[in-house]
């Protein structure tokens, strides 16, 4: 069985976000279908072309 592609999303909506703990830009990973906040150092994933934008939803990562 393949695995059909992610779905596509909104990306001028994409780019309005920030993220909602500094509330600075965030960037999209396309890779990971994700959008990084660098500032606070976490990782917002996009399910089914939506942002999930919940703390508690959010992957960490390490600060380059």
């Amino acid at each position: 069985m393949t695995q059909s592609p992610p779905p596509a999303f909104d990306r001028p909506m994409i780019e309005a976000l920030v993220c909602p703990v500094t509330h600075t830009a965030l960037s999209y990973d396309a890779a990971r279908q994700e959008l990084v906040s660098k500032a606070a150092g976490l990782a917002f994933p996009i399910r089914a072309g939506i942002p999930i934008m919940l703390v508690a939803e959010a992957r960490q990562i390490k600060a380059d």
